[in-house]
């Protein structure tokens, strides 16, 4: 396996929320929850397990209607998903690499 495979990060909604966070400043809970296709609980377990790693911050505003959360990929969290991000298309191009050899058996 590549060193830099993140395997708490492979989790899949928790891959699919840092990919969202990646090009973003801060990103509204809502959004994510509606781009991942998740419910609201599930969605804050992940990010709650984000934070804790250290990967994400976890903003809280009140407007004039409602709370709201934002989301936003630290510094560290950014780095772990680019690396990540990086292993990942290391194992593709082997892959694609391998597809043409013959197996040896």
């Amino acid at each position: 396996m590549d060193p830099i495979f993140d395997e708490f990060l492979h989790v899949p909604a928790r891959l699919s929320v840092v990919a969202l966070l990646a090009p973003a400043e801060w990103v509204d809970f809502g959004f994510l929850r509606d781009s991942v296709g998740t419910s609201d609980s599930a969605l804050s377990k992940q990010v709650s397990a984000l934070a804790a790693a250290g990967y994400v911050i976890v903003r809280k505003d009140q407007d004039k209607r409602a709370r709201r959360t934002y989301v936003q990929l630290t510094p560290q969290g950014r780095l772990a998903f680019q690396r990540h991000a990086a292993a990942l298309e290391r194992i593709v191009a082997l892959a694609r690499d391998s597809a043409g050899q013959p197996t040896t058996d």
